[in-house]
């Protein structure tokens, strides 16, 4: 009789366990890009605030140029001229 009980107590909690545990096909989703480009070719790729302040994080000018409008913090315009990473490895003018 105690076994019997047990094991259905074990059932019933491993039933518990597969029902309120994630689908693996969810968990194993990848994460979206932050930078995206859109469906044209010929369009520009879409930049998020990540969080990057200084010019070697960028990857582009057009990223750096992002920054400079839209996100607060950035250290990339060292001379208050509106034009970003003017100095190598980057220099964007």
């Amino acid at each position: 009789m105690n076994k019997l009980l047990l094991l259905g107590v074990a059932a019933a909690a491993a039933w518990f366990y597969f029902k309120q545990a994630p689908k693996a096909e969810q968990a194993a989703q990848p994460a979206e890009p932050m930078i995206e480009a859109t469906t044209s070719p010929a369009a520009s790729p879409v930049f998020q605030c990540q969080g990057k302040q200084h010019c070697s994080q960028m990857a582009s000018c057009e990223e750096a140029r992002f920054y400079l409008r839209n996100c607060p913090g950035v250290k990339i315009d060292g001379d208050h001229d509106g034009i970003p990473c003017e100095v190598p490895p980057l220099q964007c003018s």
